[in-house]
């Protein structure tokens, strides 16, 4: 936009605007002067976002189920009532789901070999997930027969994407959203020991150096932004990721991967931004820790939800510009009561010292406190939400 000023104008905007000494002298243009032509920066461009959330693991033990139990069903809502607000607002979430859902016919089981009932899909679905994976160490927990009941039971949620398994067809996902197209690729580092049917080696996608350079190679031009989920890494290491880790999350930023999201040591590891061959950065969350579980110690029972969003700017006879911004990390409490009784996930900002009394893992760990969590926190390299994210990003 442009518009006129006279320069008699602008003389008398400024001499005005300096201190006179002498108010009463009138200032006055000896002649006239031309017009002088003022641009204005262009206004501002198109822009669209979309913010992704993404949790933990969510580890059903048995007490759970039996907890959730009411006669011939189960109610597992309450488990996620005080972050369904969060959950359900976000544009894209994001959940490990490490547990199948086979069915009755396989008994409803805890550790080693789990189980859950299918009505738990439903409670995700419910609470706003709408992209599970399944590329996990239990996938097979149940052989191939109850990982296709899982799957079959996704099918009936059209909303819902699965990651990282699959009956037939391609390993990878596109999700567009906002006009913003996102490519998700998922890996587990193995299936405990149980085999993937020889007539379909690709039901779990395991993680393997040459697939995935290979299948990242073909899905980065059909994507705005590259995702892989990597279920990866040692159990219960703390803060810092492993060697291997660190390797393979080398290998995908030269893959020009922009978002890695890490489960599986059931603890929070750091954020790391890799430096990549375009000129942009990686953005790796080694370990999102666990979401729901029975598992006990103060460090496994501090988790998180990873929060980002994604911005797309259409600029006109240029390319577009992509960024993520605001990414960081809002902090969960895993909460079951004595004798693993009312299991519920709670943001930390919302948590009080009532309920860290009356956790379980109290019992036995009198130093499981809020300075040990905020210790925990304080190492993780990223921004800590203490807030609902939404209310800030939104």
């Amino acid at each position: 936009m442009k518009i006129y000023i006279s320069s008699f104008l602008l003389t008398a905007i400024f001499i005005f605007s300096c201190k006179n000494p002498d108010p009463q002298l009138p200032v006055i243009a000896e002649e006239p002067v031309p017009f002088i032509e003022i641009t204005f920066e262009p206004e501002k461009k198109n822009v669209t976002s979309v913010m992704l959330i993404a949790t933990g693991d969510n580890l059903y033990h048995e007490p759970i189920i039996r907890n959730y139990r009411q006669g011939n069903t189960y109610n597992f809502y309450p488990v996620y009532a005080e972050v369904k607000n969060i959950i359900q607002n976000a544009d894209l979430a994001y959940v490990n789901q490490e547990t199948v859902m086979g069915g009755e016919e396989f008994g409803y089981t805890g550790y080693p070999a789990f189980n859950s009932p299918q009505v738990l899909a439903r409670a995700l679905a419910e609470t706003g997930f709408n992209i599970v994976n399944h590329a996990n160490n239990h996938a097979m927990d149940q052989g191939r027969r109850g990982l296709t009941a899982t799957l079959d039971l996704w099918e009936t949620m059209p909303d819902i994407t699965v990651l990282g398994a699959r009956k037939s067809g391609d390993t990878h996902s596109i999700i567009e959203m906002n006009g913003i197209s996102f490519g998700f690729l998922s890996y587990t580092y193995g299936l405990n020991g149980n085999p993937l049917p020889a007539d379909n080696p690709n039901l779990v996608s395991i993680i393997n150096r040459s697939r995935i350079e290979r299948e990242a190679a073909a899905l980065r031009p059909l994507c705005d932004f590259l995702i892989v989920s990597m279920h990866w890494g040692d159990e219960y290491r703390l803060v810092e990721p492993g060697p291997d880790q660190i390797s393979l999350a080398q290998m995908l930023a030269e893959l020009n991967v922009d978002l890695i999201i890490g489960h599986h040591p059931h603890v929070l590891q750091r954020v790391e931004s890799i430096p990549r061959s375009d000129g942009k950065e990686t953005l790796c969350f080694y370990s999102l820790g666990n979401f729901v579980s029975n598992q006990r110690g103060k460090d496994r029972l501090l988790g998180g939800i990873m929060v980002v969003t994604f911005e797309k700017e259409i600029t006109e006879n240029e390319p577009d510009i992509l960024t993520i911004t605001n990414p960081g990390l809002l902090p969960v409490i895993t909460h079951y009561e004595r004798g693993y009784t009312n299991n519920k996930i709670y943001p930390l900002y919302s948590y009080t010292e009532e309920l860290l009394d009356s956790h379980h893992g109290r019992v036995d760990d009198s130093e499981m406190t809020f300075d040990y969590f905020y210790s925990v926190l304080n190492r993780l390299n990223t921004k800590i939400y203490m807030h609902n994210p939404l209310l800030w990003n939104k």
